[in-house]
């Protein structure tokens, strides 16, 4: 059994000798598993790089941190947003028990990562590969300030490999530091018309977002000549109304704070960026409330309009309830099942596979309350679904170890709820009520519905057949639910008046099989590029909708 933080400390302080990581050696093959680094990496701790190394120096900060030669910017983007919440910090990167002091110090330290439903202590040692005396990686802008680093090994650590950090999506980040569930947004002319209402709100709770640029493969971190990055990921610091005093009177003007995780010069050039003359318009009481700075620090602000112009993509990641941090103000309930797709016996797949589809794992939730301001008696149920520990399998799958994964709701009248599971015959003559946009390579899918309250199941799947692995269901929603994991062994014979024909389930299955090989190609992999492009949540390619199903 693995030693804890604390069994590896007392054992290094009563010996003398420094923690050297069994598990995770300080070798170039732990940085690059795929190729050969241009020149070897030299592994020093920080108290051979400076005579006064600390963990970390007067509290965490957004502006700490900077990226190193590593593609990892929504890593970066991801501990932007962290730093933000002491609280939530503290949980990662716990401050009380380690540091560089002589009653701690012992060559070891810890950081805390949800994966797969649960939280991970990962101890690493403090070797870090350096190119001339310095870190080549994320790094703090404080010489002798180590959190970032640190925290950057332990997560390589947890992935296999500093390559597997190479791409990726801020809500991976964003979720393994606090547990939460992300939902994106798709900007531009498809921004729903109350977004900037949801990310007041959503900034409020504590919640953690960062937002992109879509790019082609030859267009990743090109630069733009208003100061924005494509194919680049950075992070929402800040949503705010302020009112401009204009020759017409009053006017309040919406805002968005944005941090560029390489924390340097590159930044929005464009109105209410650093430079503009529209900072002139506010009154000295509101820009020393904004704490505004015009630093070459990667953080500017910019009115909302321009940022859903210029921006494409928005993730929000929502707190769960179990995150029990003071500073966390979370007002959802959550409900989280782990399961697996077993070839040959429950990795059914999708709809196409008519023989195996009712295999699949089965979850039933009831929703009994309508959204406190809905207008229409519904309720607000979000769900995601994840696979788990897919990254750490790219040393074996490559780059695209992901599974092509969607899932589909039915509506249960009361006779579907006597059975514990939803036979073969019960999907041949039902059409699902609600399902994700799309199936993806993604690590995770997530879809917010306004569902009737009444009792649905939830079937998630693979696209195709007998694909096996770990995967999570997590339920949001505004008011208390019950779900469950449906039983598969019960089951019940039902004398039911069809209501879709085997005919017209099939052509349901052919529209959407079209669409997918369509975006995917013969090979049945949507790339990171075309998830980039749109194909999650709510969004599809070329501007192309899916069909409606």
């Amino acid at each position: 059994m693995p030693q804890t933080y604390e069994q590896i400390k007392q054992s290094c302080l009563r010996s003398g000798r420094l923690y050297e990581d069994p598990d995770f050696e300080a070798v170039d093959d732990n940085v690059f598993t795929s190729r050969r680094p241009p020149r070897p990496f030299v592994w020093r701790r920080p108290t051979e790089m400076v005579e006064d190394p600390i963990l970390v120096d007067d509290g965490a900060s957004r502006m700490d941190v900077a990226q190193g030669r590593l593609g990892d910017c929504w890593f970066l983007a991801g501990i932007a947003s962290l730093t933000q919440y002491p609280g939530l910090f503290k949980r990662v990167c716990p401050t009380d028990d380690q540091g560089f002091g002589k009653k701690d110090y012992c060559g070891a330290f810890h950081f805390c990562f949800w994966q797969g439903g649960e939280w991970v202590d990962v101890v690493v040692d403090d070797r870090l590969p350096t190119i001339n005396n310095q870190l080549i990686f994320v790094h703090s802008k404080s010489r002798n300030e180590f959190w970032s680093a640190l925290m950057e090994k332990a997560y390589a650590k947890m992935c296999g490999s500093y390559e597997a950090l190479k791409g990726g999506q801020t809500s991976e980040a964003m979720e393994d530091f606090t547990g939460g569930m992300t939902e994106s947004f798709d900007l531009g002319s498809k921004a729903p018309k109350d977004l900037f209402k949801v990310m007041l709100k959503a900034h409020n709770r504590q919640s953690l977002m960062g937002c992109s640029i879509n790019a082609k493969p030859n267009q990743i971190e090109a630069k733009l000549d208003n100061g924005l990055v494509m194919g680049h990921a950075y992070t929402v610091t800040g949503v705010r109304k302020v009112n401009a005093r204009t020759r017409s009177g009053q006017m309040e003007v919406e805002l968005v704070r944005i941090r560029n995780p390489w924390g340097n010069e590159r930044e929005w050039t464009g109105a209410w960026g650093d430079k503009s003359s529209e900072w002139s318009l506010l009154s000295d009481r509101e820009k020393k409330e904004m704490d505004l700075t015009f630093d070459d620090d990667g953080e500017f602000w910019m009115s909302y309009r321009d940022f859903i112009s210029n921006f494409q993509r928005l993730e929000i990641c929502m707190l769960s309830p179990d995150v029990n941090i003071e500073d966390a103000k979370v007002t959802w309930a959550a409900d989280v099942h782990k399961d697996r797709w077993r070839v040959g016996s429950t990795a059914g797949g999708c709809r196409n596979n008519p023989n195996t589809f009712h295999k699949n794992p089965q979850f039933r939730v009831t929703l009994h309350d309508v959204d406190d301001d809905d207008d229409d008696d519904s309720c607000t149920l979000i769900v995601s679904l994840m696979q788990v520990g897919r990254r750490k399998l790219r040393k074996k799958l490559g780059a695209n170890s992901n599974l092509t994964i969607g899932f589909a709701i039915y509506k249960l009248e009361e006779d579907d709820l006597k059975a514990a599971r939803l036979d073969k015959d019960y999907f041949l003559y039902h059409a699902s009520s609600a399902r994700s946009n799309t199936f993806i390579n993604a690590r995770e899918i997530t879809n917010r519905f306004k569902l009737k309250p009444g009792s649905y199941c939830i079937v998630p799947s693979t696209f195709d057949a007998n694909e096996e692995g770990d995967f999570l269901v997590r339920l949001f929603s505004e008011k208390e639910k019950k779900s469950d994991v449906q039983d598969e062994q019960t089951r019940i014979t039902r004398n039911v008046k069809p209501r879709v024909t085997a005919g017209e389930d099939a052509n349901m299955d052919s529209k959407y099989r079209s669409f997918f090989e369509r975006v995917a190609g013969k090979v049945r992999i949507i790339s990171n590029y075309a998830t980039h492009r749109g194909v999650t949540t709510g969004g599809w390619v070329g501007g192309r909708r899916p069909p409606k199903l």
